[in-house]
Formats: C-alpha cells, sequence, structure tokens
C-alpha cells in the first residue's frame, strides 16, 4: 500500500486522484448536508493498493474504480461513524 494524501471533504481533490474517481468523491461530497452548527466536514484519505486508488472519507464511506474505470460507491460499516 503507498500513502496518497488527505483532504477535506467539499474541498478540491488534489491532482493525484484520478478523474474518474473524483467524479464519484463529488457525488457524495454532494450528499453530505452542511452542518449549520459549523461542524468540521470529513477528511478523505487517497491510498493506494496495487496500483489502484482508494479514496475514503471519515465516515467510513470509500470511493473505488471499478473493472470499467467507473467509481464505486460504498460504505464499510466497521469504519467511521454508523
Amino acid at each position: 500500500m503507498q500513502l496518497g494524501t488527505r483532504w477535506t471533504s467539499g474541498d478540491e481533490a488534489p491532482r493525484a486522484v484520478p478523474e474518474a474517481l473524483r467524479r464519484g468523491i463529488r457525488s457524495v461530497d454532494e450528499s453530505i448536508p452542511n452542518d449549520d452548527l459549523g461542524q468540521p466536514r470529513p477528511r478523505w484519505t487517497l491510498t493506494w493498493l496495487e496500483g489502484r486508488p482508494i479514496a475514503e472519507l471519515d465516515t467510513g464511506v470509500i470511493v473505488t474504480l471499478g473493472a470499467d474505470g467507473e467509481p464505486v460507491v460504498r460504505h464499510d460499516p466497521d469504519d467511521g461513524f454508523a
């Protein structure tokens, strides 16, 4: 595994993030409601496993690329928030 970088949800993803993965990340970011109490937004972590990018949000949402190169969004119930 190769570590990548971290950034705050809603911010522009770093250039190291492939465009197809950016689309999946944007769709997740757009689904997160604004916090009227001003709490900080969760952060993304980009890692590379066997040369494939994986973006994971602090909440347990994971965005990867499928075999067709399109983004796949899933939630790891054992990670992040319920």
